[in-house]
């Protein structure tokens, strides 16, 4: 059902970074973005993969993982992602890429969640230290990074609380807790 996908489908931030996710995964999983809608369907985007130990260490120190915990760098050694979809779009076919990214990142977290696996969509990112690391040539904007990989933790989604806080947390024992608003707040009219 997709209204369970898309409750499991969460920013995922530790993984079992041993578990190889092959080149043939990431490619199944880019062509359910290429399948999504775009901005007068100009399909500007371009991914990058990586799926190797060598090609993901030049990725993984050119993300910031999570911005409401202070105290932690990012995932460890062993719990880094064993893949990544870097998402790019090409200037010179449009220099608006509208929400496309956003819509290709989504439809690639739900293609993974189905297969087993997590993400995190990542969009602090070092875009000239991965410039240069990738060689990535400057006709493509990089707009997105997906880590990807089979999940190290569990997330569990609860309502936000009275004070409307909204950042999400771990408890003592590493459950990452997620706030969301609920329904009849979001809804106007």
């Amino acid at each position: 059902m997709l209204l369970d996908l898309v409750r499991r489908t969460r920013s995922c931030r530790r993984f079992e970074e041993h578990f190889a996710i092959g080149r043939d995964t990431l490619v199944e999983l880019v062509n359910l973005a290429r399948l999504g809608a775009s901005a007068a369907n100009l399909q500007p985007l371009r991914y990058l993969l990586a799926h190797t130990p060598e090609k993901n260490a030049l990725i993984f120190p050119h993300l910031a993982w999570a911005a409401y915990l202070k105290d932690w760098p990012g995932p460890a050694e062993g719990e880094r992602p064993s893949a990544y979809i870097v998402i790019l779009g090409d200037t010179s076919l449009t220099r608006n890429f509208w929400c496309d990214h956003g819509i290709a990142a989504q439809n690639i977290l739900l293609g993974a969640t189905e297969r087993g696996l997590a993400g995190c969509i990542i969009g602090a990112i070092n875009k000239d230290g991965l410039r240069a690391a990738l060689n990535i040539p400057a006709r493509y904007e990089i707009l997105l990074v997906i880590a990807l990989g089979k999940p190290a933790e569990q997330i569990k989604l609860e309502t936000v609380g009275p004070d409307g806080d909204i950042k999400y947390w771990r408890d003592a024992e590493g459950v990452h807790h997620v706030p969301k608003r609920r329904l009849e707040e979001i809804i106007l009219g």
